[in-house]
């Protein structure tokens, strides 16, 4: 299966709350299964989790300035503030940005996707710690 199409059934099953999904394509077939909220998975089924401070990244989402835009995640993964752990992050709060600058990575089913500036300005706050795992539509950043 086409890695494109993989993602769309990801964010598919995100956003419409199902709990596992099954597709098969000849001789490929994809089972998503996702948990609910506060049930045991098995380690062998691979998901990445829900951020456990989304509840609170969206409340200093609503707290933040009404001039600034809110960047959230494009997909679900684990969100990096810097290419390896060595670095410097790629942009820290009071840094001026422009549209396409490079944010963060958020590293999705083993791929590193680059995700840049929407807006040009100042990044006022970054609702996620590095490292930690983010659903799509999660804020990362908030830029005005």
């Amino acid at each position: 299966m086409d890695l494109r199409k993989i993602k769309k059934l990801i964010e598919l099953v995100e956003e419409s709350g199902v709990v596992e999904l099954e597709v098969s394509s000849g001789d490929e077939s994809i089972r998503i299964s996702m948990a609910a909220a506060g049930a045991q998975v098995a380690p062998a089924q691979a998901m990445v989790p829900v951020a456990p401070s989304a509840a609170l990244s969206a409340q200093r989402e609503d707290q933040q300035s009404p001039s600034a835009q809110t960047l959230k995640s494009p997909m679900a993964g684990v969100f990096y503030q810097s290419p390896d752990p060595s670095s410097a992050p790629f942009v820290t709060i009071g840094q001026q940005v422009s549209t396409g600058d490079v944010l963060c990575i958020i590293e999705s089913m083993k791929m590193m996707n680059e995700v840049t500036a929407t807006v040009s300005g100042v990044v006022q706050e970054i609702f996620v710690a590095n490292a930690e795992a983010v659903s799509t539509g999660t804020p990362l950043f908030a830029i005005s």
